[in-house]
């Protein structure tokens, strides 16, 4: 009887509800503090920061309390240097305090790739669709004589370029290109010989025996 009366003490009883009472609240302040910590509930609208200088946008994204990272270059020779040629996320997106928003810069001149070795040593065919798989732009083919749809030279801007040479990727390149087959060659050949005239060796023939005759 003694233990369910020390039970059933009221000091017992209010030691147990304050107990209670400071679990209760060291758990609501817990989670109103992990709420503080993460932002939960707050969210912040992207602005729209495309064709704005970097240096602008940078500002605005700091007045959100965001943050810029410049991802990579492009090049858009209608754009201005340095502006953002595009932004993820996108503008309208709701985000957290302190995101970050990456972003693509206008580089002040057209990217160049190294010019692979295609020059008389592939057909058309493959150089076209290596170059075409590199990001380069193609023109129109140049015919040249020669093997047919074998590449003989590559132009660009007007002028000859080779294997390894930095060549803009935005500028169409020219293929120079035989137009002849092995047969055309040939015909062309016989043709050449049957204009030829055999006479013209006997004449110079008889030039000789006059000359040893003297």
């Amino acid at each position: 009887m003694g233990f369910f009366k020390k039970i059933m003490s009221p000091i017992v009883w209010g030691n147990i509800i304050a107990i209670v009472v400071v679990a209760v609240l060291v758990c609501m302040l817990a989670l109103k503090g992990i709420d503080v910590y993460t932002h939960h509930g707050e969210s912040i609208e992207v602005p729209a920061i495309v064709g704005m200088q970097e240096s602008d946008a940078q500002y605005t994204l700091q007045r959100l309390d965001l943050v810029l990272v410049k991802a990579e270059t492009g090049y858009d020779k209608s754009k201005p240097t340095g502006c953002v040629l595009a932004q993820n996320p996108e503008s309208g997106t709701k985000v957290k305090a302190g995101r970050q928003i990456y972003v693509t810069i206008n580089a002040s001149d057209s990217p160049t790739r190294a010019l692979p070795d295609i020059a008389d040593n592939s057909s058309l065919r493959e150089a076209q669709a290596k170059l075409k798989a590199m990001g380069f732009k193609l023109g129109p083919v140049e015919y040249i004589p020669g093997d047919k749809d074998w590449v003989y030279a590559v132009k660009c801007r007007g002028r000859f370029v080779y294997s390894g040479e930095q060549v803009p990727t935005d500028v169409p390149l020219i293929l120079q290109v035989g137009n002849t087959s092995s047969i055309e060659a040939e015909e062309e050949m016989l043709d050449s010989l049957d204009d030829f005239d055999i006479g013209d060796i006997d004449d110079e023939a008889v030039g000789i025996d006059e000359i040893f005759d003297l």
